[in-house]
Formats: structure tokens, C-alpha cells, sequence
């Protein structure tokens, strides 16, 4: 029911807009929904639709639909505004996201919006843009609130109020000494249930877990998400305090690597800024994924050539052509579910290189269990249907064919689940991404070890 009301409401919002009924748009409908819903509408429209409305908005609502806007859609409204609109807007979104959206801008344009921030947002920028893109100081916010350890209950509290951090960030107060450096930190229930002349250093949490600026940015993420935190602080080589990464910042983080990994995975190119599927030309998806197409294209002329190389043997055995298919996609399916589970644990910290022989091995035992399963199935499978279509196999049983074609099967699945746990573990040593050791690139290695297995047992034990 909400959801019928919810597109209902939607479709009147885009009847309004269209009619250029701004005025009833506003105060009868927008004015009662929440900011995050007016984001969503509003993030649908032209910038130039965007822009007439966003004018008549509350600053809140503005805040969040710019923020919540693609970086392609911001530049676009961008232009349209004049730089002290742009300014107020600018100078009210989270420091992460403004410093993202400055580095989009060219340097001309950069130097004519600085003038129209005050001195502490653009002191902010500046020192935020200099962080690699890759690190933890590019998407930290400086968005939060410090006392000092030898403040009194009242008095941080009092620092509390004038600092202002956002209702987001105020759960958790930094404790730092006069040069900034971090000591720890206290919850606001702390401050609340304190005596007011206590000393902050008395109810100071001296255990917390805190990051590099120049960490990775998926390992500050991953911390975040580990221990289950509201916002991990980020120090500088001095160990003082110089910003936060936020919960709902480090999910983006492993969202968007999640997408390159899976990009990765499937052999496309990933770009830099991502977009969405639909504004994508067909072209861009072409050249993301021709590369590795063509590529493993020519790698699997090796298959073919084995394939070739046992062209007498097919011709003898015809039966033998029907199961290569069976061969090629249960090593293709066992290659991908152990690289799958190696790259995630690689991702997530679980293991690293040195543990490399005690993670092949563990892939070889399971893949030996699947292997048994698949024999029998496999023997059975050959065996019934050569049966039912009387298949006749020159000077042999048609058991000696259903265990050859098994005992190929069963090698093929423990030779792929090698494979894909040691690929990826290779492109590790290297410092490539495993990502990229992944999915089409295992397929085509396997399609060419399943053919040469194959043949190489039905020759032993069928010629």
C-alpha cells in the first residue's frame, strides 16, 4: 500500500513540475515529505528543473539533494547556479563529498568559487584535496567535535555546542591533548551523566581503533565494518586527530569496490568514476569489455588445437564429443567457486601470500570430495544413456567408457579448483588485483587443462 502511494506521489510531483506549478508543488507537497524523498524525486529532473526548485527549498533539503546527486548532475546544476548560491550550498554538504566535488571542478573554476567560501571551508578543501584518491585522508570528513582531556564536564560541553558537529557525528566526542594528538574518546551519555566539575580525563576511553591517512581506503572501510563502528578517527603521522570516515562513507567505499571487483571478476575494465548501467553508451560498454574477449579468444585456440590433435580418436569414438561439454563446464563451475572463495578471504584479511600452501590444499580436499560425488554421477550418467541409445565402443565395454569419461571428470574438477585458488593468489604476489585472475580468465585456463586431461585418459585407456 505504501509503495502504491509512494509512486502515486511521485507521478503528482512530476505532473506539478511539468505544469510549472511550483508554488502548489512546494507547500502542498514537498514541504511535507522528508529531505531524503525530495532527493530522490529531484534527483530524476533536468538540472534546470532542478535548479527552479531547489531555490525555494529549505538550506536542509538542499544540503541532501546535492549531496545525494551523481557528481555528473552536481557539475550540471553547477553551472547554472552563481557562485554565492553555489557557495552556500557547497559550503554545507559533508567535507568528504565537497572535496570530491572541488577536485571535479578545472582549476579555473576552482579559483573563482574559493572567494565565496569563508576561511574554514576553504582551509578544509584545500588540505583535503592533497590526500591520494585512494587513501583514507580522501574520503574522511572533518566534520566532528574534539575537548581536551584536562577540560571539565561543563566546559566540554560548553566546546561541544560551539563546535556544532552534525547530529550524525555526535554520539562520539575525541579527547586530544594541546597539540591535538589523540588520547581517546567519550560518549555523549558520558558527558550527560557526568558530575559537571568532573575532569574529561576521568571518563576517557583509552582503547580505540583509529587509522593512517595514508591507509588504503578499503582497509579503513573494512574496519569499520569489522568492528561494527560508527566512525573510525584518521591521525596523521604525529598521531593527531585530522578527520573521521564515517560508517555510511566506508559502506560506499566497499560497495564501489565490490562493483570493480565483480567487473573485474567477469574480465571488464573498470572506469574510475562509475555511472549508472543505463547512462552508459553502448560503446563504453564495448570498449570495457573487448580487451579481455579478444584475449581469451586467442588463449582458447589451445583448446582447439588439442581438440584437433584427436581429431583420429573422435572420429573413432564419436560418443566421446558429447561429454566434452560436461568436462569443460564442471572445471569451468569448480575454477570459479574456489577463486570466488580465495579472492573474498584475500579482500576481507582472512588470509594472506604466506598462507598460500595451506589454501591450495584446503581447495584440493574439497575439490577431491566433489570429485567422488561427481564420479559416481558421472559413471552413471554415461552408463545409462549409452545403454538407452546403444552406443557401441570399439573393443571396449561401455563401463571402461563411462569410467574413462569419470575418471576425466573427477581430475578435471580437482585441477580447476587448484587453479582458481592459485591464480588469484599469483596476481597477489605480483601486486596485481586477483579480481582480474578471475571468472573468464580461470574458464579459458581450465577449458584448456579439461581438454588435455580428457584426452589424455580416454588415449590410456580406451585406445
Amino acid at each position: 500500500m505504501g509503495g502504491v502511494m509512494e509512486k502515486n506521489s511521485v507521478a503528482r510531483w512530476d505532473h506539478l513540475l511539468e505544469q510549472q506549478q511550483t508554488e502548489e508543488l512546494l507547500t502542498g507537497f514537498l514541504a511535507d515529505a522528508s529531505a531524503m524523498e525530495v532527493a530522490g524525486f529531484m534527483a530524476q529532473q533536468s538540472p534546470g528543473k532542478l535548479l527552479l526548485v531547489l531555490r525555494r527549498l529549505p538550506q536542509e533539503h538542499q544540503e541532501v539533494i546535492f549531496s545525494e546527486m551523481e557528481e555528473a548532475k552536481q557539475l550540471g546544476l553547477y553551472q547554472l547556479m552563481s557562485k554565492k548560491e553555489a557557495a552556500v550550498v557547497f559550503a554545507h554538504i559533508p567535507s568528504h563529498q565537497r572535496t570530491d566535488f572541488y577536485q571535479q571542478l578545472d582549476e579555473k573554476e576552482q579559483v573563482e568559487l574559493l572567494p565565496h567560501l569563508n576561511k574554514g571551508v576553504q582551509e578544509d578543501v584545500v588540505s583535503l584535496s592533497v590526500y591520494p584518491s585512494e587513501t583514507a585522508g580522501s574520503i574522511m570528513s572533518t566534520d566532528f567535535s574534539t575537548v581536551i582531556e584536562d577540560m571539565t564536564i561543563k566546559e566540554a560541553i560548553e566546546k561541544l555546542r560551539k563546535d556544532a558537529p552534525s547530529k550524525k557525528m555526535i554520539y562520539y566526542i575525541y579527547v586530544v591533548d594541546r597539540e591535538m594528538r589523540m588520547l581517546g574518546f567519550v560518549s555523549l551519555k558520558d558527558l550527560i551523566m557526568a558530575e559537571p566539575e568532573d575532569k574529561v580525563a576521568s571518563h576517557l576511553h583509552e582503547d580505540f581503533i583509529s587509522a593512517s591517512v595514508e591507509d588504503d581506503r578499503e582497509f579503513v572501510a573494512q574496519q569499520v565494518e569489522e568492528y561494527n563502528l560508527v566512525a573510525i578517527p584518521v591521525l596523521n603521522k604525529e598521531k593527531q586527530l585530522v578527520g573521521i570516515v564515517r560508517y555510511d562513507d566506508a559502506m560506499d567505499v566497499i560497495r564501489a569496490e565490490e562493483t570493480e571487483d565483480m567487473e573485474k571478476f567477469m574480465g571488464i575494465v573498470s572506469d574510475e568514476e562509475q555511472a549508472d548501467y543505463l547512462q552508459i553508451s553502448s560503446v563504453q560498454h564495448f570498449k570495457k569489455r573487448v580487451g579481455w574477449i579478444i584475449g581469451l579468444f586467442i588463449a582458447s585456440v589451445l583448446s582447439e588445437v588439442i581438440i584437433h590433435r584427436h581429431e583420429a580418436l573422435l572420429g573413432r569414438l564419436t560418443v566421446l564429443a558429447l561429454y566434452l561439454p560436461m568436462i569443460a563446464g564442471a572445471g569451468g563451475n569448480a575454477g570459479s567457486q574456489s577463486a570466488t572463495v580465495v579472492i573474498r578471504a584475500v579482500s576481507l584479511g582472512q588470509v594472506t601470500l604466506k598462507n598460500w600452501l595451506g589454501i591450495i590444499l584446503k581447495e584440493a580436499r574439497v575439490a577431491i570430495m566433489l570429485a567422488f560425488c561427481l564420479f559416481f554421477l558421472a559413471f552413471l550418467k554415461v552408463t545409462i544413456l549409452s545403454k538407452v541409445n546403444h552406443v557401441v565402443v570399439d573393443n571396449h565395454s561401455i563401463y571402461m567408457l563411462a569410467f574413462a569419461i569419470a575418471l576425466s571428470l573427477s581430475l578435471q574438477v580437482v585441477t580447476s579448483a587448484i587453479v582458481g585458488a592459485t591464480l588469484p593468489l599469483v596476481a597477489k604476489y605480483f601486486n596485481g588485483d586477483p579480481a582480474v585472475a578471475a571468472s573468464p580468465a580461470i574458464t579459458t585456463f581450465v577449458d584448456i587443462t579439461g581438454m588435455a586431461i580428457y584426452f589424455a585418459v580416454a588415449v590410456a585407456l580406451l585406445c
